[in-house]
């Protein structure tokens, strides 16, 4: 045993942090790693020499957990003479973007724990990060060129991707798409496919073909299913099914083993919404026969083109236990998408033993689902029910929708009951629905009596202080 705890080394604690699944017990062990062993390392003994996988793993480990204190300590402490590699920096930066932290993100990005220079990877992580955080454009542009770091093509894909996510930028994405020529950075199929997106996005049908075209011609790049996933869509939209049926076609003839299920559930949504439900059949049977796998966006539009075009609540659970029988998990958009539409059928009672059920399915309710149920059951005049509905949803951390909360507090007025009014902005407050100025018009909208518009004002008042 002696000899064990003194050959107790850096890649045992690798391994050992590696198995262990409480990031905080990996602190724990990470922190003292001697204490693992039976007995303690004599105080004359030499420190822990900790090897740099070790390093990685604890912090990939906390970053996940998003146990950002005790990952930047980690970090402080790495010897200079390990030099921690770029993709540990590029995890980091990743784990703030995830947690919608941007002014983390470009702090992780210039972390003098990581050796210079950065390269492209590094720089497009960060990106990345500020895209997922929403930051405007110029802000990313800024972030991008005063890097000093050369871009490549991922670099304009992520930038292209910031312009149209803006509203009518489609204009921006064209003009870093001619930027990225000038500097001889050849474009990629996930360039192609931003543009071709914001152009349908856009309802700009015919500049979305001439990039398709472009890419075949021009570039020799053949489109995927994102591509034409996109202008199906956009056809759908317009009501040109027969158009998107024969690009289905063309896709399937070009696009090899590449097709996935979700141009097709792109068809068959449009299909309910025409009112041709009839060729969905032949649509899976057609897909069955191609190898394609049927996955949950197939499932997910067929049984919201029952709930929400042919109002059949038989066929939408049908389409839901086929899912399941055909080893696809249903996920919130199923659930969610049957709630709403029991709700509008005035089926609350049914959508609420549903909401309640789906735990066990393995598919906890989310704010979608809650708001749904809540609004039914506001719209069916259950109001009594909705008081229940609305303590869960708060008791979960999740707000109501203003429309509801609108008709409920009209209720509460009709009542006369103003302790439930304040006792219910209360709640609303505790999970930060009183931030927005819409929410006093929102109520106010429906409150007559100067006392009780006070009471918005006066928790209002509170929560500034």
């Amino acid at each position: 045993m002696r000899g064990a705890t003194a050959k107790f080394s850096s890649y045992h604690l690798a391994v050992a942090l590696r198995r262990e699944p409480d990031p905080a017990a990996a602190l724990r062990l990470f922190l003292s790693p001697t204490a693992a062993t039976v007995a303690s390392s004599p105080s004359s003994a030499p420190p822990f020499r900790y090897s740099l996988r070790c390093y990685d793993i604890i912090v990939c480990k906390l970053a996940a957990a998003r146990l950002f204190p005790a990952m930047e300590s980690v970090l402080a402490q790495i010897p200079a003479s390990l030099r921690p590699r770029e993709p540990l920096l590029c995890r980091v930066i990743s784990a703030y973007g995830r947690a919608r932290l941007p002014a983390a993100a470009r702090r992780a990005f210039a972390h003098p724990a990581f050796p210079a220079p950065r390269t492209a990877r590094a720089l497009n992580t960060l990106l990345h990060a500020l895209l997922a955080c929403r930051t405007p454009l110029p802000d990313i542009l800024s972030e991008c060129r005063g890097s000093g770091i050369p871009p490549d093509a991922c670099t304009y894909n992520i930038l292209m991707r910031a312009a149209v996510a803006e509203p009518g930028s489609v204009e921006n994405a064209c003009l870093l798409f001619d930027e990225m020529r000038q500097r001889g950075i050849a474009p990629t199929v996930v360039t192609f496919g931003t543009l071709v997106a914001a152009f349908c996005e856009a309802g700009r049908l015919e500049d979305a073909f001439k990039v398709k075209e472009v890419m075949s011609l021009q570039y020799n790049i053949r489109p995927n299913a994102h591509v034409y996933a996109s202008l199906m869509k956009a056809l759908c939209e317009k009501g040109k099914v027969d158009d998107a049926h024969r690009l289905k076609e063309e896709m399937v003839r070009n696009s090899e083993p590449l097709v996935d299920s979700g141009a097709y559930a792109t068809l068959a949504r449009a299909l309910f919404r025409v009112g041709r439900k009839g060729e969905v059949v032949g649509l899976l049977e057609e897909m069955k026969g191609r190898g394609i796998t049927v996955g949950r966006e197939v499932y997910n539009a067929m049984i919201a083109g029952f709930c929400e075009n042919e109002g059949d609540m038989d066929a939408a659970f049908a389409a839901l236990d086929d899912m399941q029988k055909g080893g696809c998990k249903p996920d919130a958009v199923s659930y969610n998408t049957l709630v709403g539409g029991l709700c509008k059928m005035g089926r609350w009672r049914d959508a609420s033993e549903l909401v309640e059920d789906m735990p066990r399915r393995g598919c906890p309710p989310d704010v979608v689902t809650y708001r749904r149920l809540f609004d039914g059951v506001c719209d069916a005049g259950a109001f009594d029910e909705a008081t229940k509905v609305f303590d869960e949803m708060v008791f979960q951390g999740f707000a109501p929708s203003k429309d509801g909360v609108r008709k409920f507090v009209g209720w509460i007025e009709r009542e006369g009951d103003a302790a439930l009014l304040e006792s219910m902005l209360c709640q609303l407050a505790s999970v930060n629905a009183l931030e927005a100025s819409e929410w006093e018009k929102a109520i106010s909208s429906v409150l007559h009596d100067p006392a009780e518009q006070n009471i918005v004002k006066l928790l209002d008042n509170s929560r500034l202080a």
